[in-house]
């Protein structure tokens, strides 16, 4: 997988989260990298329902029709990390780890939010095994997500 870090580094832009499924794990894997103070702002661990809209400003009424884990919160706790961080690029993960589903929605489901500069997106996949497997394949695909975008969009804007 290409080096996040490095990509950030090189654009002279940061990254920040805002973590539910995952509680802190996508900020502190990115962290493990020498040299991510130069790129990284901080994170959100929203892991509580109401602190999505608190923290990181998700719509209360989305959160009321459709739970925690909808593709849509996924976009807002991207958007809201990115703003409320004032870094470049924000990345927002919601799903269930399970063993039992959460609303109606079924265990190894993951949203992965990202907002960056002229991006606004998001990724499910559905992702087999225990807890520790679901958590740790999302903050593998929400690295990959990014950089995928940081190799595709060249040099960008910085905010």
């Amino acid at each position: 997988m290409t080096n996040v870090v490095e990509l950030l580094k090189a654009r002279h832009q940061t990254v920040a989260t805002a973590e539910s499924l995952t509680a802190g794990l996508l900020c502190a894997t990115i962290v493990d990298t020498p040299g991510a103070s130069a790129v990284v702002r901080g994170g959100l661990i929203v892991y509580a329902t109401e602190l999505k809209h608190e923290l990181a400003g998700v719509d209360q009424q989305l959160l009321d029709e459709h739970g925690a884990v909808h593709p849509d919160v996924a976009i807002q706790l991207a958007e809201g990390a990115r703003n409320r961080c004032k870094s470049d690029w924000g990345i927002g993960l919601t799903g269930v780890a399970g063993p039992d589903p959460q609303d109606g929605v079924a265990p190894g489901t993951v949203h992965i939010g990202l907002s960056g500069p002229g991006v606004s997106t998001v990724r499910t996949i559905t992702v087999s095994g225990d807890r520790k497997a679901v958590r740790f394949t999302a903050v593998e695909k929400a690295l990959v997500l990014l950089s995928e975008y940081l190799l595709m969009t060249g040099d960008g804007n910085k905010r």
